[in-house]
């Protein structure tokens, strides 16, 4: 189909909204230079509508309250989701679908949970759903996933893809703040919500995991099929030891490729060895490690959140949809998870994976307490790489940290449970896994 202008409608006009607004009106011509493709922004949906924004001014017949303006409207050919949220973010895009407008979102959440049914009904009408955005702001990942490693079997993808516990860790790190301080730095700078529960207990990068893993190997899961834990419980004296043990505590979304031909996927807080260009990785930014088994490693780094940021991201994604709809086609799905076939790969249980763990125990400053830990944990196939043991202070308990060789999860908390049962072991123990795979 031959159409030379192609117009966009935006549900939402929040931060990312705005920006994306921007740049449609701002650089008009310059995308037009560039890309071939005339767009036009025709609607924008905002509950309350103000007469403009910071940088920029729309049309009063522009602005409406109502998003059936845009996904029922017959001229507007690409809809642009923004509005956050799964119940009528869904609805709507199902309705847009329906009328055979394609599709731009930024909404992780939605596509965990109804991604499948989505790209399945896309299909089914030719239209293409976009999602650049979603997983780490402005960084392009999806794009390269889809098309640039298609000659590759991906190996394993470690990502920093939530910009606010970066953040705080950044700052414990770097600054010696405490958890609840640094939290409330982060509200007061917009990185962190009034209820910061889905970034810090980690269930923000998980969102964002299940995308990355459907699109590495056609593997359609939830959040709740792996392991997930946040940063709440990482506290300076974690960051203090992990720098002298030449480590930094990051928050990662792991997948990796295991040779039975399953997949582990987790996320958690993790040591890093302190030289790798991921534990370089400050402040709000992300980076996703992406190796491949010819490319080998690679490392897409940016801002994973901010308005400008991520309105890029949408815009490409714009850009895409408009040339799908000039060459009468819908964007092509190449992955098991988009067409609704089944993969054959599984995902493995957190008990199975073997990696290195970080260890500190609360314990009475006494002999052998050290020898009683170290049998137990041998007694489970675990040996001890490392021992630190701070001098107490004016009290009866001492931190002993440990560095493990590579374990297996599940031998790892039989051991613990063994060893909290010992007098001498007050509460239970800090632990982190280790990547020593991402060093480079």
């Amino acid at each position: 189909m031959d159409k030379s202008c192609i117009n966009v409608g935006i549900l939402g006009w929040g931060t990312v909204g705005t920006g994306v607004s921007k740049i449609l009106v701002n650089q008009n011509a310059l995308i037009s230079k560039n890309s071939s493709v005339q767009l036009s922004l025709k609607k924008v949906v905002k509950r309350t509508l103000p007469a403009s924004r910071d940088g920029i001014e729309l049309p009063s017949d522009c602005l409406t309250s109502d998003p059936y303006d845009v996904v029922d409207n017959p001229e507007i050919d690409i809809v642009v989701e923004l509005i956050g949220g799964v119940s009528e973010a869904h609805s709507l895009i199902k309705r847009a679908i329906l009328n055979g407008k394609h599709i731009v979102t930024a909404n992780k959440a939605l596509l965990a949970e109804h991604g499948s049914e989505l790209f399945q009904l896309a299909q089914q009408h030719r239209v293409s759903l976009n999602f650049e955005a979603s997983t780490a702001g402005g960084i392009p990942i999806i794009k390269p996933l889809q098309e640039s490693f298609t000659a590759n079997q991906i190996q394993s993808i470690y990502g920093i893809v939530n910009g606010t516990c970066n953040y705080m860790l950044t700052e414990m790190n770097e600054r010696g703040v405490d958890f609840a301080d640094v939290l409330k730095v982060a509200q007061d700078k917009g990185y962190a919500e009034a209820d910061p529960t889905l970034d810090v207990e980690g269930i923000d990068a998980a969102q964002k995991l299940t995308l990355l893993i459907a699109l590495a190997y056609g593997v359609n899961i939830s959040v709740d099929q792996f392991h997930v834990e946040g940063i709440t419980d990482i506290s300076q004296q974690e960051i203090q030891y992990a720098r002298e043990l030449g480590y930094v505590i990051k928050l990662l979304a792991i997948a990796k490729l295991t040779d039975d031909n399953s997949v582990e996927a987790r996320v958690h807080p993790t040591l890093l060895p302190a030289r790798s260009l991921l534990a370089n990785v400050g402040g709000a930014y992300n980076a996703v490690c992406v190796i491949g088994s010819a490319v080998g490693p690679t490392l897409f780094f940016g801002q994973g959140a901010g308005e400008m940021p991520t309105a890029s991201a949408v815009v490409a994604d714009i850009i895409d949809a408009a040339k799908s709809i000039q060459r009468g086609v819908s964007s092509p799905i190449s992955h098991g998870w988009f067409t609704g076939s089944k993969s054959e790969i599984s995902i493995s249980p957190i008990d199975d994976i073997e990696t290195r763990y970080y260890l500190r125990f609360v314990v009475l400053d006494r002999p052998g307490v050290l020898a009683s830990i170290g049998s137990i944990l041998g007694r489970h196939n675990i040996s001890i790489s490392s021992v630190i043991q701070k001098e107490p202070h004016c009290t009866e308990t001492v931190s002993l940290m440990m560095v493990t060789h590579q374990a297996r999860e599940k031998d790892m908390q039989a051991a613990l449970a063994e060893i909290y049962k010992l007098d001498v072991v007050k509460g239970d123990a800090k632990l982190i896994r280790i990547e020593d795979e991402v060093d480079f």
